[in-house]
């Protein structure tokens, strides 16, 4: 478990780890269809990174509708704004990379209440996908610390490109 954890805390840059009190990431659930969504970018983290033992796969990575002019725009993002990345092992098939099973399904949620003391973001990481499988106990050490950085851009490290 503690290296899924690890893989969400590298999934969402993190860097370091901070001493905020943070709402309880369980009452986020994963969301239906978002790979109708704005698909944002693909990364591979391949065996020649040394974070592939922790991160290794492909990371899809879409926005909401919500989320998208402020994507465009580099942020403030409204509340509602959703990104989801989704986690895959994958393969080489004749020199293309292939997308594999699901390892993980990670979540950042724009609620400014709600969790005010993580930026306004909410944040989950599901094994596998599986809903029941919630990984995120402590999103400001688990998630937000490392997002810190990103003030400039609302704490978020996807960027648009046109």
């Amino acid at each position: 478990m503690w290296q899924r954890v690890r893989l969400l805390s590298a999934t969402f840059g993190l860097l370091a780890v901070g001493a905020f009190s943070a709402e309880p990431a369980d009452d986020i659930k994963p969301p239906s269809g978002y790979r109708q969504w704005f698909h944002v970018n693909t990364m591979i983290v391949d065996k020649g990174s040394p974070l592939f033992a922790d991160l290794g796969g492909m990371h899809n990575v879409y926005v909401n509708s919500t989320g998208l002019a402020a994507l465009k725009k580099g942020g403030p993002y409204p509340d509602k704004s959703t990104f989801v990345t989704d986690l895959h092992e994958f393969t080489m098939s004749d020199g293309s990379y292939v997308e594999g099973a699901r390892k993980a399904l990670a979540i950042m949620v724009k609620d400014a209440k709600k969790y005010a003391s993580t930026g306004g973001w909410g944040f989950q990481l599901w094994d596998g996908g599986d809903p029941k499988k919630p990984l995120v106990t402590d999103a400001a050490k688990q998630c937000f610390a490392c997002h810190q950085p990103k003030k400039d851009q609302d704490y978020v490290y996807s960027t648009y490109i046109p």
